[in-house]
């Protein structure tokens, strides 16, 4: 990558001079996979008057330009979609082939998703007798994580470029060389000089300079919910619009008509997706106590079933979590569901047999949990999954909702109809019954603590425009 030394302002790839440096660290190898510099307050000034002064113009572009602009995009993202999958590896330690087929991929969708909505998207509506205007909501912030680094920022720069809103993005530092990949690709599409800017930086610094300064009409943030709460108490003295996609820790009820096999697999499996680093990963399975003790063996040869390796092998499945910081974190978490009385059906806090180096945590099965426990409680962010029986449906929703979090919720059953009824009855953004295909339209956000707002499909539109009521249109 040419220019980790950047930041891109103004249509230009500017050098960033004196800046502070910044190594980026490969968590598969402990090595340095590239260095950025990190911005200041001064930077994020000069990004949003860019967006300001472009918002002026690009805010009345046509439908047609933009869909135009936004197929370039597309057609340059496949061209390069390979060096994506690979930089995403690099940086965040994804195995390849979930960095393809999952990372990339997920993304792709998104564009195209995007592409789709607005080539039929009504800014323009009646209501009775008032014309409803659906118009851009400004110069807006972005701030992304690291866990899915390309996804969650095509998430929401693309519908913010349909709109007809301008960027300041700030990326995560530990994962900022694939969001650089990405501004090239804007770049070279044509996207217009200050429609979309890319500052890189930590949260304390350029995070706060965007969520707290005057000229930002919104902040869309996605990470965790301690973060997301200084992000909207900067936000409040300018009253902006914030939307916030935060923690999670989702439940996985099993009802007892399943096929046990099947379903505690797959959702020990989907639980160790990206390392567990997803905010929605299934981490507590709840599973009838009479058959706990069949669920604990299931989850065990799941577990053991799991590839840890090189992550630029394609049989790999299950690579690091991202830093050192993370994988103290997940380790202290895993002791103290052993100190606190859970039984450690697999895996544990010390590092894979197969490893000496790089942030890898053993995929790690955790048996007769109750709610109160740590590995419970807090949003775990690692390949742990946690079996908690429960005695009857009741109580299992009340162990689901039992959560400050309210962001995903899955359910397994052959009765749809009682499934259905359980579904209206948890209290998150989704639920997913029976590990459905994954929909790119679907509406992502949470209850309680998890967020506000929505991302993805004509739900990711809706957060990027201000709605404007214009009466007097209609002759009498």
């Amino acid at each position: 990558m040419k220019y980790l030394d950047h930041f891109y302002i103004d249509g230009r790839f500017v050098p960033a001079g004196d800046r502070p440096q910044r190594v980026v660290v490969n968590p598969a190898t402990e090595e340095p996979a590239g260095t950025i510099a990190m911005g200041t307050a001064e930077d994020v000034d000069l990004a949003v008057r860019a967006a300001r002064q472009a918002f002026g113009t690009y805010a009345f572009s046509s439908r047609e330009e933009r869909l135009a602009m936004l197929r370039r995009v597309l057609t340059l993202f496949d061209e390069r979609a390979e060096e994506f999958a690979r930089l995403t590896t690099l940086e965040m330690g994804a195995p390849i082939t979930f960095a393809r087929d999952a990372q990339i991929a997920g993304s792709r969708a998104h564009i195209a998703d995007t592409i789709r909505i607005l080539e039929t998207y009504e800014f323009e509506r009646l209501a009775g007798q008032t014309l409803l205007s659906f118009e851009p909501v400004g110069v807006c912030a972005l701030i992304t994580p690291w866990n899915f680094p390309v996804l969650q920022i095509i998430t929401k720069v693309m519908p913010a470029l349909a709109t007809g809103c301008t960027i300041v993005l700030k990326p995560s530092e530990y994962a900022p060389i694939s969001p650089m990949l990405f501004a090239e690709v804007l770049h070279d599409a044509g996207v217009p000089a200050g429609v979309f800017n890319l500052i890189n930086g930590d949260g304390p610094t350029v995070g706060e300079a965007m969520s707290r300064h005057p000229d930002i009409d919104m902040v869309s943030f996605t990470g965790s919910t301690r973060a997301g709460v200084q992000v909207a108490k900067n936000a409040a003295d300018t009253v902006k619009r914030v939307h916030q996609e935060l923690g999670g820790n989702s439940a996985n009820i099993v009802m007892p008509d399943v096929d046990l096999e099947a379903s505690v697999t797959k959702g020990v499996l989907g639980a160790y997706r990206n390392a567990g680093q997803s905010c929605t990963a299934p981490t507590r399975m709840l599973v009838p106590r009479h058959l706990h003790d069949k669920a604990v063996e299931i989850a065990r040869r799941a577990a053991e079933s799991v590839v840890i390796g090189d992550v630029n092998d394609d049989a790999t499945t299950l690579g690091p979590v991202v830093n050192q910081r993370q994988f103290e974190r997940v380790k202290s978490l895993i002791d103290a569901g052993i100190a606190e009385g859970a039984t450690l059906v697999t895996g544990g806090s010390d590092m894979p047999a197969n490893m000496n180096r790089g942030f890898f945590v053993k995929p790690t099965v955790f048996a007769d949990v109750t709610p109160e426990m740590s590995v419970a409680r807090e949003e775990m962010f690692g390949p742990v999954v946690s079996l908690i029986p429960y005695d009857g449906t009741e109580q299992a929703i009340a162990i689901t909702n039992d959560t400050p979090y309210g962001l995903a919720a899955y359910l397994q059953s052959k009765d749809l109809v009682a499934a259905k009824r359980v579904a209206s009855r948890l209290r998150a953004g989704q639920v997913m019954i029976n590990h459905p295909s994954w929909d790119a339209s679907a509406p992502f956000g949470g209850f309680k603590q998890s967020g506000n707002g929505r991302e993805c499909g004509e739900f990711g539109f809706e957060a990027f425009v201000e709605v404007k009521a214009v009466g007097g249109l209609h002759e009498d």
